[in-house]
């Protein structure tokens, strides 16, 4: 099917948690589809070098160092733009898989902090932006941990709640406004750290996550997702798109070949 090409006056897209795993691909494939691209994450020397390689291929590309928990920055960040077309808020990701009897307070702030404040942040200091390009578009990766729960991930699925709940309140909010808001929630995602940070760095029980999983999506897969849903026309909004891999029928009902 053919996608919608950008209008002049919304063709920069800002990806946040671009540096690797499905923000990266997300821009690989914006940048593809004739946005131009603004790539930020924490990890500077990771996003320009990606910066670096859509320029070479022949897209358009810039990297902006930024932690979206720092409304001070992200504020700072905004000023850089009259208007944008799209908005992608992908930073996140999960720390432990503790029970809520011995969960880390630590690592539920910082989840929170991250998927929903820093999310939050983007979303106000960019919305007015947005607006002014006459079709605007917010993505919020949330994750079908947004949509049910499962034992050890309270912290996880509560923050993914919250992303889910401020994306079903702010499409409510802004309907009449030239601004989609479309909310992405993928299951089962192999990438290269997603897992690995969850757990510390023990690539043991990383890898257990996808153990028998023959065919777990990849950030591709959800990049592909993203890049339809934003590219269609400007009156069609993608509201929710769940995409798990054929294995996997719920967060706790995975197929595995062991």
């Amino acid at each position: 099917m053919a996608t919608a090409a950008p209008s002049a006056a919304a063709r920069i897209a800002v990806v946040t948690g671009a540096s690797s795993g499905i923000g990266a691909a997300t821009a690989r494939q914006l940048a593809a589809a004739g946005y131009r691209v603004v790539l930020t994450a924490r990890r500077k020397d990771r996003i320009e070098a990606l910066a670096e390689e859509l320029n070479a291929a022949g897209h358009s590309a810039a990297a902006y160092q930024l932690d979206v928990t720092d409304r001070t920055a992200v504020d700072e960040f905004a000023t850089a733009f009259k208007t944008i077309g799209v908005l992608v808020n992908n930073a996140g990701g999960a720390l432990g898989a503790d029970p809520v009897a011995t969960g880390d307070p630590a690592d539920w702030r910082t989840m929170y902090e991250t998927n929903v404040i820093g999310t939050l942040h983007l979303t106000q200091a960019l919305l007015p932006k947005l607006d002014a390009s006459g079709d605007g578009t917010i993505v919020v990766v949330s994750s079908t941990a947004g949509h049910g729960t499962y034992e050890g991930g309270a912290g996880y699925v509560a923050a993914k709640h919250g992303a889910h709940v401020l994306a079903e309140t702010l499409r409510l909010e802004i309907v009449g406004r030239p601004v989609r808001v479309i909310e992405i929630a993928p299951g089962m995602v192999k990438t290269d750290e997603f897992a690995l940070t969850r757990f510390s760095g023990d690539e043991e029980k990383a890898a257990k996550v996808y153990a028998g999983v023959a065919e777990p999506l990849t950030a591709d897969d959800v990049a592909d997702t993203i890049t339809w849903a934003v590219t269609r026309p400007a009156h069609v909004n993608i509201d929710l798109l769940v995409v798990r891999p054929r294995a996997q029928a719920s967060n706790t009902k995975v197929h595995r070949e062991l």
